[in-house]
């Protein structure tokens, strides 16, 4: 059936963003900069690492200005953007494993982007762990990752609003 109501622009807006973009960074000087914290180049609007960066572009008289990348400063600040938790008895059992294919991962992931990296793994009771990243598609690799590896159920949650991800992870058998 339907209604009566007549179309309007606000039946159909979506939800206000709340953040407004401060998941970006400031506008910085054009030009190359270099992380002085992990060594990752800003060329050509993006970050890629340092053994990466095509040495013609770094002219000897203007050398690239020393900044922060977004993941060391996220890191520095205790901040993240992607969540991974990881529950049920078979992840106790296999604790060593799956740090070891967590680590591997995100390192892949690094060669790719190097603003991917997990910044902290902390134990979520006898059998559970939280992997916090500084993106939200690592988040999501690991979840895959661990789904192809070791089976389990993997449930993937996003926010729009916030460049947010959220993970779990859980196999019991």
């Amino acid at each position: 059936m339907r209604s009566g109501k007549r179309y309007t622009n606000v039946t159909f807006t979506k939800r206000v963003d709340h953040e407004a973009g401060k998941h970006r960074a400031a506008k910085a000087a054009p030009g190359p900069r270099v992380c002085r914290t992990c060594g990752s180049a800003y060329l050509k609007r993006r970050w890629v690492k340092a053994d990466r960066a095509p040495a013609h572009l770094f002219s000897p008289t203007q050398p690239p200005l020393e900044t922060v990348c977004p993941a060391c400063r996220m890191v520095a600040e205790g901040t993240w953007r992607g969540e991974l938790r990881i529950s049920g008895a078979f992840p106790a059992a296999h604790k060593d494993e799956i740090e070891h294919l967590l680590r591997a991962e995100a390192q892949r992931a690094g060669e790719d982007n190097p603003l991917a990296r997990i910044t902290t793994t902390t134990p979520r009771g006898r059998q559970g762990l939280t992997v916090r990243t500084t993106t939200e598609h690592l988040a999501k690799r690991l979840g895959q990752a661990l789904a192809k590896a070791y089976d389990g159920t993997a449930h993937y949650e996003f926010s729009h609003e916030n460049k947010f991800a959220h993970v779990t992870w859980t196999r019991d058998k």
